[in-house]
């Protein structure tokens, strides 16, 4: 059974401001593609809070960090995914994905963990392909059971909070 076949569209700096600024008008117009309201839902705009800054700090994550779930047949945004930055020194890119609610159960999810499971594969300097799951997070871990990760141990994320770490070597 094939899903949906989706890309990460990755935003500007700019649409990452608007959206951090929940002005999603001003987003979608910087966007490549055209944005919808579950992005600057109270669900969705941390994530744009954290990279604008994130990217300000650090212009080279610009290419790596969240951007949209594109489903290129029906041309719509249906969630958000990317990586938490560039690959670190030892070759280790962690991903993050959410699916608006009204698009949630039709695999779009496992569609945006392998297209960022295929770009990390294309880079040279990725050597790990990072997951990190609450515990209570059944569809995520499901998920991930779906893909040979090993479990590699637990980390505390301050927003978050209790997770268990997943690795893939690439």
């Amino acid at each position: 059974m094939s899903g949906p076949q989706v890309r990460i569209v990755h935003l500007s700096a700019e649409a990452l401001g608007a959206l951090a600024a929940g002005d999603l008008e001003a987003a979608s117009a910087a966007s490549p593609v055209p944005l919808t309201p579950w992005l600057v839902s109270d669900e969705a705009i941390g994530t744009w809070r954290y990279r604008v800054r994130q990217v300000a700090d650090t212009p080279a994550d610009l290419g790596w960090v969240t951007g949209v779930i594109w489903d290129d047949e029906r041309e719509v945004v249906v969630g958000k995914a990317g990586f938490h930055g560039a690959p670190d020194a030892s070759g280790m890119v962690e991903v993050g994905y959410a699916v608006d609610p009204a698009e949630r159960r039709r695999g779009y999810a496992r569609a945006a963990l392998l297209a960022m499971l295929d770009r990390a594969r294309a880079e040279p300097s990725v050597r790990t392909f990072r997951a990190t799951v609450s515990p209570t997070n059944t569809a995520s871990l499901g998920l991930i059971a779906q893909l040979p990760f090993a479990e590699v141990g637990e980390q505390w994320d301050d927003e978050d909070g209790l997770e268990t770490i997943y690795e893939l070597p690439v």
